[in-house]
């Protein structure tokens, strides 16, 4: 069983939710828009996080991260 929250969407359709898997496994999946060919991409939560790129997908990680103390 895989949950999901829909963390971002980009103007070009690409998509990033956080996700658990039956094994409690946490990991962030990117879904890439399907006319741009790609993969989807499985990436571990601690890679997602370090990741020098840094775009509007993480700061929406952050943003619910940071909900979880409100």
């Amino acid at each position: 069983m895989l949950r999901e929250r829909e963390l971002y969407t980009s103007s070009n359709g690409d998509s990033w939710s956080l996700c658990r898997d039956g094994h409690n496994r946490v990991f962030v999946l990117h879904r890439v828009n399907i006319p741009a060919g790609g993969a989807n991409e499985i990436i571990e939560l601690s890679d997602f996080l370090k990741s020098p790129q840094g775009g509007l997908e993480h700061e929406a990680l952050r943003q619910l991260i940071s909900s979880l103390t409100d």
